[in-house]
């Protein structure tokens, strides 16, 4: 009789897979923060503004970002990778992460590209990113962790 692999139990480099995605989002959007700092990396740089619609660099040439944009990416990623290190701080982190992603792009369709209020510098495809990765991180919060309970 032979015991089935950690990896058949959810658990991949001594960390469960609602870990690993934690971790893998937090590096993600700090990279994405970081990146939108680095000239040819974020397009129009010289018109990167701290805050506001007046902001018109452009992450990949298609994110519109602002200073405040980028350290809130910074942040929201440092706080992934710190919650992520255990699977009930993942889960806590990738569904309420994704809950205020999901918040944020509705806060950006409501708002409008040019509004006064659009004090993140949000454009139509960050409102519409911003939805898709909220998704994607809630069913992979709650996805993962149901394996992690199933786990002995």
């Amino acid at each position: 009789m032979t015991t089935a692999s950690p990896h058949a139990h959810g658990v991949h480099f001594g960390r469960a897979d609602v870990q690993n995605a934690g971790m893998g989002v937090g590096i993600l959007l700090m990279l994405v923060g970081v990146l939108g700092f680095i000239p040819g990396v974020t397009t129009q740089y010289s018109e990167l503004m701290l805050l506001g619609p007046a902001s018109h660099a452009m992450f990949l040439g298609l994110f519109q970002v602002s200073m405040l944009l980028n350290i809130v990416q910074l942040a929201i990623g440092a706080t992934g990778w710190a919650m992520s290190r255990t699977e009930h701080g993942a889960r806590n982190f990738l569904l309420g992460a994704g809950a205020l992603y999901i918040v944020l792009a509705i806060f950006g369709l409501i708002v409008g590209v040019d509004s006064a209020a659009n004090f993140l510098a949000l454009n139509m495809m960050d409102n519409w990113a911003h939805l898709v990765l909220g998704i994607v991180m809630i069913v992979a919060g709650w996805l993962f962790s149901r394996t992690a309970a199933r786990r002995p």
